[in-house]
């Protein structure tokens, strides 16, 4: 079947995209010349008198165009569009030229370029130019033909998307949290596994093989962090990060990961949790972590976000406030709130029998009306020091007001007591022997309730012996304390 000629142009102007034929003729004269001239470089060449780009594209003339040309440039005809081609290649049009220009001069007959040109109403078009020298024109140029495809919209979807994964980007890069993305998918084929071995009390199975969870915790791959992780685990970068993992999750975290393990296990692929880390420094981290498995992955695992915040400042502020509540801040002994809970417990549990000290300071009051409050404090802290180093765990010593002592002993009989009161006396001396001044001197009170007794009946009658023998030291200092020393 042939085809007339009018066929063909029928076809060139009905084609459903712009079509342009040109003469390039001009453009290869000037490229002869130059050539002639010792030009080897066109790139260079150009790049010295951007004029020659000018001389190349008025050199070319357009000989024809279809009706999709003159619909997309909202050109009336050709005669218009000529007329008016420096709205149309505005811009950096002709830097952009060059990359078309280079292509003909190494030789290549095609040449194409991803460029922009504008129609007549100044609308921007992204175009895809495509071109080729016509068979049997090689050696003159003088026929073209050029393609060029509207790519407006999918350059504006593609610019869309770029923003969104920069915007993204940005969002993941510069969180004031911690984030990591990390891939759980082996994870997830080890658990597939023992399911498939019969395996249904996954929480008994880690138990007996803690090995199974350090393998999970092995397998863990991390695919990217931000940059506050490298801040918050002192990483000087990823790689450095990522070479020393085994120092981040390392000790306590075995435990919480078998936790996150059975979680997953049992279909919880979002969990929140406290857990404690370490940054590559050594220091010791509290973190809040949140764990969720990416919407697309949930059958693999493929693609995890954790998400961690550092709550170290508040995990010691809470230390400090729990500290406070059971503490005495001067002597740094328990309070006589952590002494009555503790007598409590210890009246209800044992371990029997019990032992009580009680301990009042002798002659606090003539040290705070001679030397003052300061003198009085250091007495009270020195009284401190030593009934921490003379009572060890289990016992325990309070300061249950503001001279008063006491200290309870589980599972110590009437020897142990005993033992734990010449041992106060013993670390007394040494004490006094290291502090200049006031010496510091204990009126001691003991007593001891087996099981089935009143604990609260065995402190009273160690106060009572504490009393005592604070009276007996006065005697023996000659001091009569109902004549108005009475807190001697």
């Amino acid at each position: 079947m042939t085809h007339s000629s009018s066929d063909f142009e029928q076809m060139f102007d009905l084609a459903p995209v712009s079509l342009w034929l040109e003469d390039y003729s001009g453009v290869r004269q000037l490229f002869e010349h130059w050539r002639a001239q010792g030009v080897t470089d066109l790139a260079t060449h150009l790049a010295a008198d951007t004029s020659r780009v000018t001389q190349c594209t008025q050199a070319v003339r357009i000989l024809r165009v279809n009706q999709h040309t003159l619909a997309l440039f909202k050109a009336s005809s050709l005669q218009e569009l000529q007329a008016r081609l420096s709205e149309v290649f505005s811009g950096d049009m002709q830097t952009r030229f060059i990359s078309e220009l280079c292509q003909l001069w190494d030789g290549q007959l095609e040449f194409s370029n991803q460029t922009y040109n504008h129609t007549l109403d100044g609308q921007r078009l992204e175009v895809r130019l495509r071109a080729r020298i016509l068979d049997g024109h090689e050696a003159t140029w003088d026929r073209v033909l050029l393609t060029l495809e509207d790519v407006t919209q999918q350059e504006a979807a593609t610019q869309a998307l770029e923003e969104g994964e920069r915007y993204a980007r940005s969002l993941f890069e510069l969180s004031p949290v911690s984030l990591w993305v990390e891939d759980f998918s082996a994870i997830k084929r080890l658990i597939d596994e023992l399911r498939g071995m019969g395996i249904d009390d996954f929480a008994t199975f880690v138990q007996v093989h803690p090995d199974f969870v350090t393998r999970c915790m092995q397998e863990i791959r991390v695919i990217d962090v931000n940059r506050h992780t490298l801040r918050m685990f002192a990483a000087n970068d990823k790689q450095h990060l990522l070479r020393d993992i085994g120092m981040v999750f390392r000790d306590e975290m075995q435990a919480s990961f078998q936790e996150q393990l059975i979680d997953l296990w049992h279909g919880k692929t979002f969990q929140q949790r406290e857990v404690v880390n370490h940054s590559l420094n050594g220091s010791q981290l509290h973190i809040h972590m949140q764990f969720n498995v990416m919407p697309g992955h949930e059958a693999d695992w493929g693609m995890v976000l954790v998400s961690l915040v550092d709550i170290t400042a508040r995990k010691k502020a809470e230390a400090y406030l729990e500290y406070l509540g059971k503490h005495d801040v001067l002597t740094k002994l328990r309070n006589r709130a952590f002494y009555a809970e503790e007598l409590n417990r210890l009246s209800r549990k044992g371990p029997w029998p019990v032992s009580v000290l009680a301990i009042d300071l002798n002659g606090l009051k003539q040290v705070n009306d001679e030397q003052g409050h300061a003198a009085d404090d250091m007495l009270l802290r020195r009284a401190g020091e030593v009934l921490a180093k003379a009572v060890d765990t289990p016992a325990c010593a309070a300061r249950i007001g503001g001279d008063e002592f006491v200290v309870l002993m589980p599972a110590t009989d009437e020897r142990g007591a005993q033992a734990v009161r010449e041992r106060l006396h013993s670390v007394l001396d040494m004490n006094n022997q290291f502090y200049p001044g006031h010496p510091l001197s204990f009126a001691i009170g003991a007593a001891t309730c087996p099981a089935g007794g009143s604990l609260d009946a065995a402190a009273q009658a160690a106060d009572h012996a504490m009393y005592e023998a604070k009276a007996a030291h006065y005697r023996d200092l000659g001091i009569n304390r109902r004549s108005g020393e009475e807190n001697l």
